[in-house]
């Protein structure tokens, strides 16, 4: 059988800081810890990276892409509201993949003028297409919302879904990382987003929104659907 050829160190390295600052937070990561979980020397580390900001900028250039890929709405047809669950769904496990760029969004952006305009350019982003897609359902019938409603719905999401994963955070820090957990939070926010349509759809749109809703709070603990109490 054809082996693999071995990953690269500066790829290793993007994924090992990767998995770093998703633990413990960008700013408590030095290269030297990076050097050190690397078991190489922090001179062969500055030899593929200058500085941390620039093993920052490099994972957020993976990221850009991959969100890229997943904010592309479907090319000659109208949404529905399958595309709207499968385009949340996606979004979620991107955000939990880059997850610290989330969590420390405001420190990042305050040092780092690269993340600052690029990450405006995302969240501009989002909000056309969430508007887009609501303004594909009403289109065609599944959505009752003038102009200005939709306006707001597609803002309100997408604040939500930038957030949501520091709520969680508050909401039980001590089981942020379990797998049950993290999935749970993903279906709790999936949702989240959602019910804030939800009011406005009509006719077998409705219908499907409460069943997929069902679907999702089915697979939650009874202690992590929406409403349970924090403590």
């Amino acid at each position: 059988m054809q082996q693999k050829a071995p990953r690269r160190t500066r790829e290793r390295i993007l994924e090992l800081s990767l998995r770093l600052f998703n633990e413990f937070g960008e700013p408590n990561i030095t290269t030297t810890v990076i050097a050190e979980e690397m078991n190489i020397s922090p001179g062969n580390l500055y030899y593929h990276f200058r500085n941390k900001d620039d093993i920052v900028n490099s994972i957020f250039v993976q990221f850009e892409a991959e969100i890229e890929r997943v904010l592309a709405v479907p090319a000659g047809r109208r949404s529905n509201m399958e595309d709207v669950w499968l385009y949340l769904h996606h979004m979620f496990k991107l955000i939990w993949r880059y997850r610290f760029f989330y969590r420390d969004l405001n420190d990042l952006l305050s040092r780092n003028r690269k993340l600052e305009l690029h990450f405006k350019a995302i969240h501009a982003h989002k909000i056309k297409v969430a508007r887009q897609l609501c303004e594909d359902l009403r289109s065609e019938g599944s959505l009752e919302a003038s102009d200005q409603q939709i306006g707001a719905m597609a803002t309100n999401m997408v604040v939500v879904a930038t957030y949501w994963l520091s709520f969680e955070y508050v909401r039980n820090p001590r089981k942020y990382s379990e797998q049950q957990a993290i999935a749970d939070a993903l279906a709790r926010g999936c949702y989240q987003v959602l019910s804030m349509v939800g009011p406005y759809l009509c006719g077998e749109t409705r219908v499907l929104f409460e069943k997929l809703s069902d679907d999702y709070l089915q697979k939650l603990s009874a202690d992590a659907k929406p409403g349970a109490d924090f403590f």
